[in-house]
């Protein structure tokens, strides 16, 4: 009877307290209460007051969830719009209509956007990027030397200029390409190597069905070469069945160089070529040092 009594006079104070506005800590601590079923008893059946309550943290973010999930968003969509695992967006749309699946086209689509949207922000960054690069190896090259100059055109030319065969010696220099930069580099290497401008042939090469006319004046600004220099172009048959690329108002085909009266000149490419390669033959091993 009499632990009766004392339950009855603490379940008194504790309802009095927690109408008071104390929360289920701060009554334990008042009424020395040790266990937790204690405390429960004493309070079973007056509700909390409305500012005792504590919101769950992710009740926003829940919200949120079943908002993206009635647009149509898939599972692995909410979880990466709101930060959180799968499986909790799954326990809080669970009870909504799973959206109807996307069609063929539709997923296409998608992904074409999503592959747009990419290279509209990474190629700026790599432009730029590349630019950089650019710019600093632009910055150790500087202004060259007419021998450095022999020396590049010399290994370009026998890259892509006609040379000689087995079965055949011409000795002559014959250069063609469709590189605006690399033509006018090719012409002041043969300025440095005393060649007469009045000693070059000048033809274009270019596909038929392309603006013939307009090749032959593009070329003729690039080289600032007399139009008698000019012969008439080579024209390339167009296949219909070929998927051309270079095509349009940038396409001006290639540019082919005969130097007239060129054996000495071809002979020198070749010494000046052979000598820069040579030069390969004492290449730096794996520690830096060079080795024959």
């Amino acid at each position: 009877m009499t632990q009766r009594i004392e339950f009855s006079r603490l379940r008194e104070q504790a309802i009095a307290l927690r109408r008071a506005g104390k929360s289920r800590r701060e009554i334990k601590e008042l009424l020395g209460i040790t266990s937790n079923w204690t405390l429960n008893e004493s309070l079973k059946g007056e509700p909390p007051l409305p500012q005792n309550f504590r919101p769950n943290a992710k009740d926003d973010v829940r919200a949120k969830a079943r908002t993206l999930r009635e647009q149509g968003l898939s599972l692995n969509q909410i979880a990466a719009e709101l930060g959180v695992s799968k499986s909790s967006a799954s326990l809080w749309v669970r009870d909504l209509p799973q959206p109807e699946g996307l069609s063929y086209e539709e997923c296409r689509r998608r992904a074409a956007e999503g592959v747009r949207k990419y290279w509209a922000a990474e190629r700026p960054l790599r432009e730029a990027e590349r630019a950089a690069v650019g710019a600093a190896a632009a910055a150790q090259i500087g202004q060259l030397s007419d021998r450095e100059i022999l020396i590049a055109v010399a290994v370009a030319y026998w890259c892509e200029g006609g040379k000689n065969k087995p079965h055949r010696r011409d000795d002559r220099v014959s250069f063609i390409n469709s590189d605006p930069a690399l033509v006018k580099f090719f012409l002041r290497f043969l300025d440095v190597a005393g060649v007469d401008s009045g000693r070059l042939v000048f033809r274009p090469y270019i596909h038929e069905n392309a603006d013939v006319d307009a090749a032959q004046r593009f070329w003729l600004n690039v080289t600032q070469a007399q139009p008698a220099q000019f012969r008439s172009p080579t024209l390339k048959r167009h296949n219909p069945g070929t998927v051309r690329k270079n095509s349009g108002d940038d396409y001006h085909g290639c540019l082919r160089i005969d130097v007239l009266c060129s054996t000495e000149l071809y002979r020198k490419i070749e010494g000046w070529a052979t000598a820069t390669m040579a030069s390969s033959d004492r290449v730096p091993d794996v520690r830096g040092r060079a080795s024959n």
